[in-house]
């Protein structure tokens, strides 16, 4: 007898499609607010070379960050039904009955709207993606459960983490090294943009920590679910990865950002930072496989035949990275 499949591959390329593309979208705005912050503002008539820099690395950045609100749109599109099915109703009942649902399809246009906006170059669209990307958790505020906020502050911390630095590896160091003009002060240009990262890393890193520990903990239900349960060997290999990247990004601040200034530095970091972004990378496909396992019951527990009322079908995102 063939032992049960607790997973399909399909359903984690889905997941971890779906968190690339919201790590892009949240990580556009990362860069726009904690890396960027207003350098690129001056027209290309009158900028310097730096200004200009910025300035490219911000629409670079909106480009990105669009096609990841594209790609989380369609993601969203094919799972209203299923959501809507779980709640006896079709789609529109539920937009309409579902305040989480229906404000997170409205912030998602929202923030589409904004980041098409913003690679046009107004830079007044970021302010709507700030308001759709980062302020998405806080829907869990107004349903009076709090527990909602949870899942999506983990997800949301972690693309301001991971997100930004691959927007700032793509747009931001990916203009400086491809903009002669700033030849000789690509090393000093790229020590801002880490300078700026580094403590908003910091800050986010830490938010990660925070989220993901209580969303552990929700999943497991009991500590011994830890060492006893294919989810809770799942969680343990994502937790030696997380450790990885950890390790990558204390050693990219700590020993790599204080050599910055010169462009040989430039590229030293460049190639560490990949390298932390390969094992986020694979954090991402661990989470894939650990939100496609069921989640174990407490002790004692059993099984719940019974649909959620359509009041509490919210299309909620995936556990997160």
């Amino acid at each position: 007898m063939n032992p049960e499949q607790l997973f399909e591959w399909r359903d984690v390329i889905r997941e971890f499609a779906g968190f690339l593309a919201s790590f892009l979208a949240t990580g556009a705005v990362g860069f726009r607010f904690f890396v960027e912050r207003g350098r690129g503002a001056a027209t290309h008539s009158s900028a310097s070379d730096e200004v200009r820099v910025y300035s490219d690395s911000l629409r670079k950045a909106a480009l990105l960050g669009l096609a990841g609100a594209v790609v989380s749109a369609l993601v969203l599109y094919q799972r209203l039904p299923q959501s809507a099915a779980r709640a006896h109703t079709d789609v529109a009942g539920l937009l309409r009955t579902n305040m989480m649902t229906a404000s997170q399809v409205a912030l998602l246009i929202i923030g589409l709207i904004g980041l098409a906006i913003a690679s046009r170059g107004i830079r007044s669209g970021w302010f709507l993606a700030l308001i759709a990307f980062v302020g998405s958790p806080v829907r869990g505020v107004f349903t009076g459960n709090l527990t909602r906020i949870v899942n999506p502050s983990h997800q949301m911390f972690a693309g301001l983490w991971i997100g930004t630095l691959l927007i700032l590896l793509v747009a931001g160091i990916g203009s400086v090294l491809g903009d002669d003009a700033v030849r000789s002060k690509r090393g000093t240009i790229a020590a801002d943009m880490f300078n700026s990262f580094s403590p908003f890393a910091l800050f986010a890193s830490a938010g990660v920590a925070v989220f993901g520990v209580i969303t552990a903990w929700r999943h497991l239900k009991a500590l011994s679910n830890l060492w006893t349960t294919p989810y809770g060997f799942a969680l343990i290999a994502k937790l030696c990865l997380v450790a990885v990247v950890v390790a990558l990004g204390a050693w990219n601040w700590r020993r790599q950002r204080p050599k910055l200034g010169s462009e040989d530095s430039l590229h030293g970091i460049n190639r560490s930072a990949r390298a932390e972004l390969v094992a986020a990378a694979l954090v991402l496909v661990a989470t894939g496989i650990l939100v496609s396992i069921p989640a174990p019951r407490a002790p004692g527990a059993r099984p719940q035949g019974d649909a959620a009322p359509a009041s509490n079908a919210a299309v909620q995102p995936a556990p997160g990275p």
